[in-house]
C-alpha cells in the first residue's frame, strides 16, 4: 500500500502527542453497548426527514464505517428504510428515513433519555484519558510563573511560595486581608499551563448519559474551521486546561450530578475542571459552612478520586485530578479544624503591600489610566494616610485613581494625582469611622 504524505503527517502528529484518543475501529472499541448506539442513532434520525451515513457520523462523532454497521442493523430491524441516493452521483450516500416502526422505537428511546448528540465515551475511557493528561505531568517553571503574574506587584517571597504550590497540582489556600490580589493570583493560574487536554462531549455510565463538555468553561485548542486529525476520536475535543471559578453561590448540591427532566445528567463543576484548575473564591462566604465543604472534599483531596451517585443509587468512582485553589480573607482557624486544614496542602498568606509596593502599584495603574503623578505628593499622601491603624491595601490605588479620572473628566481638568486631588479622592471613595 502506498504511504502518502498526509498519512505521514498524521502519524507524526500522533507521535508528538501520544495522549490523543484514537478513533474506534470497531463497535466494541467504542466501549458502548450495541443497543445503546442503535437507540442513539435512531434518536439522531428524528432530527431530519432523511439522514445519510455522513450526517449520522458527523452528529454522533463516530467513524462512517461504524455508522454503516449501525444503519445496516437498523435496516435489518425494519427501523430504517432506504429512500434513494442523496445526489446524482452514483457514489453519493444513500438517504434513510425512519419507518413507522422505527419512529416508535426512536420515541421510546427518547422517553428513556432525551440525549441526542455525540456518542458518549465510557467511564473507563474517561478515567484512562484523565490519567494520561494529568495536571501533575505539566511542570510550571519560574519563568512561566513570572509571565503569568505580569501586571501584579507581588513580593519576591510570595512568588517563591506560589511557584512550588502551583507546580504541585494539589490544593492551595490563599488567605489574608481583602483586596490584595488573592483572586487575581488564582485567576492567573489559567496562564500557567500550556498543554492541551481532551474533553469528552459526554460520558456513559450504566446506560445513562452525563453531559460533560461545557462551552462556558472549556476552550477549544484549535479553531473551529481547522480539520481535526482523521485518526482522532471525534467524541473528544482538544481544549486548553480548564479554569473554573465559583464563589458564594457554591453549595454541596453543585458538587453532585444534576439530573434533568430529560433523563440526562450534568457533570458537576469540579468534574468539569478535571485536568485544570478549580478556584473557590471568597471561601467561607458560601451559604454552606466551610467545614462542610472541606469535609466533602476530604477523600478527593487526600486520595485523588471522588464518588458520584446516579439517581438509581449506583455509586461510581471518578478521578479528582486538578489544582484546587481556595481564596479567603477569613482566618484559616475559623474555616476548619486541624484535620480539614491538613488536606489543604499549601497555605500561603497574601499580606498588605509594603510602602514601596503600594507606590509601584499606584504608578503602574496611573500609567494605564493616563493620570500624571507627582512622586513627592504620592509619598506624602501615603505617610499621612497609612499607619499601624490603617494598613495599605492593593486595591486602594485603583479606587483613588478611578475617582481622580472621573472627577477630572467631569470638570474638564488635566488628570493629575496631586496631593489635593488625592485627598479629595480619599474622602470620595472611603468611608469615615
Amino acid at each position: 500500500m502506498q504511504y502518502s504524505l498526509d498519512q505521514h503527517r498524521e502519524d507524526v502528529a500522533l507521535a508528538l502527542d501520544p495522549r490523543m484518543p484514537l478513533a474506534p475501529t470497531s463497535l466494541e472499541e467504542t466501549g458502548l453497548e450495541l443497543s445503546f448506539m442503535l437507540r442513539l442513532a435512531a434518536k439522531c434520525a428524528t432530527e431530519q426527514d432523511t439522514v445519510t451515513a455522513s450526517h449520522l457520523a458527523g452528529r454522533m462523532k463516530l467513524p462512517k464505517v461504524l455508522i454503516n454497521v449501525l444503519i445496516k442493523e437498523l435496516v435489518k430491524l425494519a427501523f430504517l428504510e432506504a429512500r434513494g441516493l442523496a445526489g446524482e452521483d452514483v457514489k453519493s450516500d444513500i438517504r434513510y428515513a425512519l419507518s413507522t416502526k422505527g419512529l416508535e422505537y426512536a420515541h421510546a428511546a427518547l422517553r428513556q433519555s432525551q440525549y441526542i448528540g455525540p456518542a458518549p465515551v465510557s467511564l473507563d475511557a474517561f478515567c484512562r484519558q484523565i490519567g494520561l493528561q494529568s495536571i501533575h505531568d505539566e511542570r510550571v517553571t519560574h519563568a512561566r510563573l513570572i509571565e503569568s503574574l505580569e501586571g501584579l506587584v507581588l513580593s519576591q517571597s510570595l512568588i517563591e511560595k506560589l511557584g512550588p504550590a502551583m507546580n504541585s497540582g494539589l490544593s492551595i489556600l490563599l488567605y489574608g486581608p481583602p483586596g490584595n490580589g488573592k483572586t487575581s493570583i488564582a485567576e492567573r493560574s489559567s496562564r500557567l499551563f500550556l498543554q492541551s487536554i481532551w474533553v469528552p462531549y459526554a460520558i456513559e455510565v450504566s446506560g445513562h448519559v452525563i453531559s460533560f463538555y461545557d462551552e462556558a468553561v472549556h476552550r477549544p485548542a484549535v479553531v473551529a474551521t481547522q480539520k481535526p486529525y482523521p485518526k482522532m476520536d471525534q467524541r473528544w475535543i482538544e481544549c486548553r486546561r480548564p479554569v473554573i471559578k465559583t464563589g458564594g453561590e457554591l453549595t454541596l448540591d453543585l458538587l453532585d450530578l444534576t439530573f434533568s427532566e430529560g433523563s440526562v445528567y450534568e457533570a458537576p463543576m469540579h468534574l468539569k475542571a478535571s485536568g485544570g484548575v478549580f478556584i473557590i473564591d471568597d471561601f467561607g462566604r458560601q451559604q454552606v459552612a466551610p467545614q462542610a465543604l472541606i469535609n466533602r472534599w476530604i477523600v478527593p483531596l487526600e486520595r485523588g478520586y471522588d464518588f458520584l451517585t446516579l439517581h438509581t443509587g449506583r455509586k461510581f468512582r471518578v478521578p479528582f485530578d486538578e489544582l484546587v485553589v481556595f481564596s479567603t480573607n477569613i482566618a484559616p482557624t475559623d474555616l476548619s479544624d486541624e484535620a480539614g486544614l491538613r488536606r489543604l496542602k499549601y497555605k500561603i498568606y497574601v499580606n498588605n503591600p509594603s510602602r514601596d509596593d503600594y507606590i509601584r502599584i499606584f504608578r503602574s495603574y496611573a500609567g494605564n489610566v493616563s493620570v500624571e503623578t507627582d512622586h513627592r505628593d504620592l509619598e506624602l499622601f501615603y505617610d499621612r494616610k497609612y499607619n499601624c491603624n490603617l494598613p495599605a491595601s492593593c486595591y486602594h490605588p485603583k479606587y483613588l485613581l478611578d475617582f481622580i479620572g472621573a472627577y477630572c473628566e467631569f470638570n474638564a481638568m488635566p488628570k493629575i494625582a496631586s496631593l489635593e486631588m488625592l485627598e479629595r479622592a480619599w474622602d470620595g471613595v472611603f468611608t469615615l469611622d
